[in-house]
Formats: structure tokens, C-alpha cells, sequence
């Protein structure tokens, strides 16, 4: 990593864990049929789309969601419990390794995110840690939702590169997409994927960064 002075960073999986499989049997006792073409990790519902782009409201979010499971007795802390089962929280130790790549690089945060996640998410870290968001660990932290855009859109991850003079061949960009480490690459970043039950300390290290 010696020509690397750039670091963008995912959350979900690669900072803090998710877990899908939680989300798919969430989503089933909500009502939704046919549940792995209505949302899964590659591929999903325009739906999901809209909201990580903050097209749409949360409570737009929740009325397609009544919608899509046919039952508009649903309540909203009904639809976002189901929503928010995935969010685990953040990894161990990982908050301290942020500080330690901040020292010594150019860091950013680069998460698709919706506003019931984000809502929830930060209510978390100021629970759990004291803090308010991710803004402490990076120079910039940037969510879909608020920046109108969504990864694997090259235009989201150029308006990072061009907002900050960021030169893609000094930038690695680590993510558990394999979809946006594809988009990522086309671009000339440094792109590299976080496979499940590998970590962010591990993968570093495999590129050269000591913890």
C-alpha cells in the first residue's frame, strides 16, 4: 500500500455487521412473498433503490411496504423493527483501527443508506459509544440517502474523487459488494472486495498495512 494515500471505506460488513438472513425472515413475517426477488444482497426491488437515494420518504417506504405484503394494518414500528433487524452493530475494535488509518491517511466513509437505518444506526453509536455518527473516524462520511446517489452509480463515487482531488490510483476503496468493487474499479480505484467471514484488519494486512 506504500503508493496509497487515499482510503474509502463501506460500512455495512466491512465497519459494522449486518445480517441478511435476519432481514429475509423479517420481511416473510411482514408478508412478503417471493422475498429473495424483493430484496437480496446483489439485487432488489426499485423500491429499496428510491429509498437509498432518498427519492423517497420514510413513510412512503413504509406505505409500499404495506402495500407489497397487502395488509395496511401494519404499523410503522412494526415495518421498521423488520427493517432494522439486520443492523448488529459495529465490529470490535473497529472503531479504534478507524483512528489509526485517520492518522495516517486520507479517510472516508462511502455507505448506501436509507433514513430509518441511518436513524437507527445513529442512535446506536451515541447508546453504545457516546457519539454523535461516524463524522470523528473520517474526513468525510457520506450516506445515499443524503447525497441523492447510490453505489454501484460511477457518479457517486466520482463525486467523492472530484469533491476531495482524490487521485483513484492513490485510493483503495473496500466494500462486501462485489457489484460495487466491479463499478469501483471501472473508475480506476484501488478496489478490493470484503468476502464474507474475512476482516478489515486481516485484508490490510494482506495489502501491505500492519495494525
Amino acid at each position: 500500500m506504500q503508493n496509497i494515500k487515499n482510503i474509502i471505506l463501506d460500512y455495512g460488513n466491512v465497519l459494522f455487521d449486518i445480517d441478511f438472513s435476519v432481514l429475509r425472515q423479517a420481511l416473510v413475517e411482514l408478508g412478503i412473498e417471493d422475498v429473495d426477488k424483493f430484496y437480496g444482497h446483489r439485487a432488489q426491488h426499485a423500491l429499496f433503490d428510491a429509498f437509498d437515494k432518498g427519492i423517497i420518504t420514510a413513510g412512503q417506504f413504509r406505505n409500499e411496504i404495506r402495500k407489497a405484503t397487502g395488509n395496511g394494518e401494519l404499523t410503522d414500528e412494526a415495518i421498521d423493527n423488520g427493517w432494522n433487524s439486520l443492523l448488529i452493530g459495529v465490529r470490535p475494535h473497529h472503531h479504534e483501527l478507524l483512528h489509526q488509518l485517520k492518522a495516517r491517511y486520507r479517510t472516508f466513509l462511502l455507505s448506501n443508506n436509507n433514513e430509518i437505518h441511518y436513524n437507527w444506526i445513529m442512535d446506536y453509536l451515541d447508546r453504545e459509544f457516546g457519539i454523535v455518527g461516524n463524522t470523528m473516524f473520517f474526513e468525510k462520511d457520506y450516506y445515499s440517502h443524503l447525497m441523492g446517489m447510490r453505489k454501484p452509480d460511477n457518479e457517486i463515487f466520482q463525486f467523492v474523487l472530484d469533491t476531495h482531488g482524490l487521485n483513484p490510483k492513490q485510493t483503495l476503496f473496500i466494500d462486501d459488494s462485489p457489484q460495487h468493487i466491479e463499478a469501483a474499479n471501472t473508475l480506476g480505484l484501488q478496489a478490493h472486495l470484503l468476502a464474507p467471514g474475512d476482516t478489515l484488519p486481516k485484508l490490510l494486512h494482506r495489502l501491505g498495512y500492519v495494525i
